[in-house]
């Protein structure tokens, strides 16, 4: 697709597919019959899609760890960027998604993520369930399917095609590798939140 070039696609064996990985702050849009993968900790992902179109995408987006903000503040123009990646990530992908055609009353969404895997801070993944409901209430779009919250990470794998996601509870031992880099991505969400001068929407 135009814009995501970058993006590299490999042979998922297991699926019979090609297919492309997203990280923490990405999202990618696709309406062949390639399939879109992720790993989830405290991080939320949405799938979206036009089932009519047969297109769809996928984000993966973390709030920066910020107590003094609240989970509806990003609709406040003023509080700045700190409150904004979830908001920023969702308006993208359904925005990328309204361009090749979806209409909005049609999409359908699923939620996936929110663990609660970094135990040493707050509840990271509380707080971008919390968003990530209080968006879909306050933009009026319906949840589909859902897999929020737990203690384990996930990976996901979804199929803008068809709709269908699949997820596997992920082990301990992924467990610690996912919580490093995750507060590691944490720590540069921080450092970019502080500096306030960036705007995301045009």
């Amino acid at each position: 697709m135009p814009g995501f070039e970058q993006f590299q696609r490999f042979w998922d064996r297991e699926n019979e597919c090609w297919m492309v990985k997203i990280l923490p702050g990405e999202y990618y849009v696709s309406r062949g019959e390639e399939a879109i993968s992720t790993v989830l900790g405290s991080c939320v992902s949405a799938c979206v899609r036009d089932p009519a179109r047969g297109l769809g995408g996928m984000n993966h987006f973390m709030l920066p760890e910020d107590a003094a903000v609240g989970p509806n503040d990003w609709l406040d123009p003023g509080i700045g960027l700190a409150t904004r990646y979830g908001s920023y990530a969702m308006e993208n992908l359904i925005n990328d998604l309204l361009k090749l055609g979806a209409a909005r009353e049609r999409l359908e969404i699923k939620l996936f993520g929110g663990g609660r895997i970094l135990a040493a801070m707050t509840d990271v993944g509380g707080r971008n369930i919390e968003f990530i409901r209080n968006y879909m209430t306050l933009e009026g779009y319906r949840v589909a399917a859902e897999d929020l919250g737990g203690t384990q990470p996930r990976k996901v794998v979804y199929f803008p095609g068809n709709g269908r996601a699949r997820l596997r509870k992920l082990r301990p031992v992924e467990n610690r590798i996912i919580s490093h880099h995750e507060q590691l991505y944490l720590a540069s969400l921080g450092r970019q939140a502080a500096g306030g001068d960036v705007e995301l929407f045009e």
